[in-house]
């Protein structure tokens, strides 16, 4: 089995930790940053999107420019571009990076950040929106004459394209935690997102997704991403150590954290994914073998936020936990971001691409997992 990484690009050196602030592009450290995601052996790069943030299609062309291997995933609100517009956008940048190109769906779980930027849609219409937007690109890209449109949110007339993917089409991706993103995503998406959850509850989602792709008539599934936020040192101690600095740093003041969450939609999430990460932290802390949940509670869950702790050897154990579930990319990124990135390409992605080559070879796991997943983890309670 292939397990894929992902990371997520930075424009310039600000970060969680360094709390610069920066809002602008500093290209040379972009093309340091892109170039170290190459040199590490990540497969993809989010562009990520919100409403304050630069243009994600425009930081994707950058990467496919700068780098030779990297794809960018641009994340894609549907209210923010028409969809055979983006349609030609995204196809134009898989020519451009001969075949490298993945597009990620955001349906919207904040009712203030939607409307930052004119869309008013009710959140139970915007995964109907977000089906219907995916069905008119891969028209697009697919289509050899003019068609027209008429559904409940797009309509045009003699809409065509001269400009194909560089493979017939392009991956489509999409996230969310509601019943509505696993019927969207499990009918249409070749790839299904997740944030990182304990074991049981992302076997749960993943039986969900799969579950609505059957009922779609679909003979496939979703290929499974989850996301993580990696603290890893030379002894266990060294990196629970470390992970309670982090921790101090996220949680800053009372003032900081609200003026963080109001950015991205409020004090307290609308969208389930982010309410399901909170819930999970209450819990406990620590879940499964090096699951750490209080990032999550320090941010409000405000995107992908709960860590994997440990040793190199830990955590890719840990991520191996999840590509066993059925997991085949696996994002992580850290928090000093263009620093964690390389000692992931170091100590991380070896130690798991070694282990798979292990067991396509001998039929058996090697000795980087061991059988019981969470003893480490109740360890370092």
């Amino acid at each position: 089995m292939t397990v894929e990484f992902i990371s997520a690009v930075n424009i310039n050196s600000s970060n969680e930790l360094n709390r610069l602030g920066q809002p602008g592009v500093d290209v040379a450290f972009f093309t340091r940053y892109v170039n170290a995601l190459e040199d590490a052996g990540f497969d993809h790069t989010l562009c990520a999107y919100a409403s304050p943030f630069q243009d994600p299609f425009a930081i994707a062309n950058q990467i496919v420019a700068r780098s030779e291997r990297v794809t960018p995933i641009v994340a894609l609100r549907p209210n923010t571009v028409y969809p055979t517009v983006a349609a030609k956008a995204l196809a134009t940048l898989d020519q451009f990076g001969a075949g490298r190109a993945i597009v990620h769906f955001i349906s919207g779980g904040s009712d203030a950040e939607q409307a930052r930027e004119g869309d008013y849609l009710p959140k139970e219409k915007r995964y109907a929106r977000t089906a219907e937007y995916i069905e008119i690109c891969r028209r697009v890209w697919t289509s050899t004459e003019p068609f027209s449109h008429e559904g409940e949110f797009y309509k045009f007339d003699g809409f065509f394209s001269t400009v194909c993917p560089t493979n017939g089409t392009i991956p489509v991706s999409v996230g969310g935690s509601s019943a509505d993103a696993y019927r969207v995503g499990g009918a249409l998406g070749d790839i299904f997102g997740l944030w990182g959850e304990p074991l049981k509850d992302t076997r749960d989602q993943i039986d969900a997704v799969n579950a609505e792709a059957a009922k779609a008539g679909r003979t496939d599934r979703p290929r499974i991403w989850v996301t993580f936020r990696p603290i890893i040192a030379r002894t266990e101690e060294l990196a629970w150590e470390k992970a309670h600095r982090i921790l101090s740093v996220l949680a800053g003041t009372h003032a900081e954290q609200s003026a963080f969450r109001r950015i991205l939609g409020g004090d307290a999430p609308q969208n389930v994914g982010s309410q399901r990460l909170l819930e999970i932290a209450a819990r406990q802390d620590v879940h499964d073998r090096a699951l750490w949940t209080p990032t999550a509670s320090a941010t409000g869950a405000a995107g992908a936020s709960t860590a994997l702790v440990g040793t190199p050897e830990t955590v890719a154990a840990a991520i191996l936990d999840y590509v066993d579930l059925g997991a085949d990319l696996v994002s992580i990124r850290g928090y000093d971001n263009l620093n964690d990135l390389i000692d992931y390409g170091r100590y991380i992605l070896p130690l798991v691409r070694q282990e798979l080559a292990h067991r396509e070879a001998t039929g058996q796991r090697g000795t980087l997992q061991d059988d019981h997943p969470g003893a480490l983890a109740t360890a370092a309670r």
